[in-house]
C-alpha cells in the first residue's frame, strides 16, 4: 500500500474556495471513524477525525487530531501508527500549525511546520533527520487535515454542473501541492446508518506505481449542511483500497438519512 494511503485518502481531498456554504459545516466536538478494507473484503484498518477548540499565541483555532492504524492480518506484515494534527483560525480556516507524526512499516517521519500567512512562509522542522527549512508558500494554502474543514464549508453545490473541474493549493511535507477534482453529480448510496444522497466527486492522483491511472479514485459526502465524507474507494496497480464512514458523534447540523438500516 502507499505510505500514508489510510489517513491521507480520508483527509485530502480537494474543491477550489470559491463554491461557499452561509453555514459553518462543523462545529468542536465532531468526530469520525472510519473502516479500511482491501479489495472488498479484507479489513485493513481504521482512521478517525476529531476537532477540539484550543488557542494558538492567542487566537481561538480548532485544533484537529487524525490518526489511522493498521488491523487485522495487515498488521503482522505492515504496520501502521500515523497521527496527524493541524491548528487553524476558526473563521478563515487557514493552518498555523501541522504536525505529521508517522509510522509505517518502519518508514518514520516526525514534521512540524508553523505557517506565517501573511508573509507566505512555511517554517518546517524536520525532527526525524534534525534539518530545518523556510518554504515559500501560496497564499492562504493549506496543508492536508485543515484542507478537509475549509473545503466542507466552501462546498456550494448550486455552482457546481456535472464534469466542472475545480482547484485548491496545498502545502505537503516540504512543498506546496495542487489537486484537482472533478464533480459527478449526486447519487444515493448505502452505508453502515442507511441509504444516504450523497456527493459523488472524481480527485485526480498520479498514475504509476501506486494507482492505476490518474481517476483511480471517487469520493462521496453527504448532501447536506455536514458534508460528511461515507465512502471512499481507490484502484490500485494491485487490489483496491475503501473507506467508509463507521461511526460520528458531535456534528453540527442534522444527518440526512432516506432509508435506515
Amino acid at each position: 500500500m502507499k505510505k500514508n494511503l489510510l489517513i491521507i485518502l480520508v483527509m485530502s481531498i480537494s474543491f477550489q474556495g470559491v463554491f461557499a456554504q452561509s453555514e459553518s459545516a462543523f462545529k468542536e466536538g465532531e468526530w469520525f471513524r472510519f473502516e479500511m478494507s482491501y479489495s472488498g473484503f479484507l479489513k485493513a484498518g481504521e482512521a478517525t477525525l476529531e476537532v477540539k477548540d484550543k488557542t494558538y499565541k492567542g487566537t481561538p483555532v480548532y485544533h484537529v487530531v487524525g490518526k489511522g492504524w493498521t488491523t487485522g492480518a495487515i498488521k503482522w506484515f505492515f504496520k501502521v501508527e500515523d497521527r496527524y494534527e493541524s491548528y487553524f483560525d476558526k473563521n478563515t480556516i487557514v493552518p498555523y500549525k501541522f504536525i505529521r507524526d508517522i509510522d509505517e512499516g518502519g518508514h518514520t517521519k516526525d514534521i512540524v511546520i508553523h505557517f506565517d500567512q501573511e508573509v507566505q512562509k512555511a517554517y518546517i522542522n524536520d525532527k526525524k533527520h534534525r534539518q530545518k527549512s523556510v518554504i515559500e508558500t501560496e497564499p492562504n494554502v493549506q496543508d492536508m487535515v485543515s484542507t478537509f474543514y475549509y473545503l466542507r464549508n466552501q462546498l456550494e453545490v448550486t455552482d457546481l454542473k456535472i464534469g466542472d473541474e475545480v482547484f485548491v493549493n496545498m502545502f505537503f511535507d516540504k512543498e506546496n501541492y495542487g489537486f484537482k477534482i472533478k464533480y459527478l453529480g449526486e447519487e444515493t448510496i448505502s452505508t453502515n446508518f442507511g441509504k444516504v444522497n450523497a456527493l459523488k466527486f472524481r480527485p485526480y492522483v498520479m498514475a504509476g506505481r501506486v494507482f492505476k491511472e490518474e481517476e483511480s479514485l471517487t469520493l462521496w459526502v453527504s448532501n447536506d449542511k455536514n458534508r460528511v465524507p461515507l465512502r471512499i474507494k481507490a484502484d490500485l496497480a494491485v487490489g483496491s483500497l475503501r473507506a467508509d464512514l463507521d461511526a460520528f458523534k458531535g456534528l453540527k447540523h442534522p444527518f440526512k438519512i432516506l432509508v435506515k438500516n
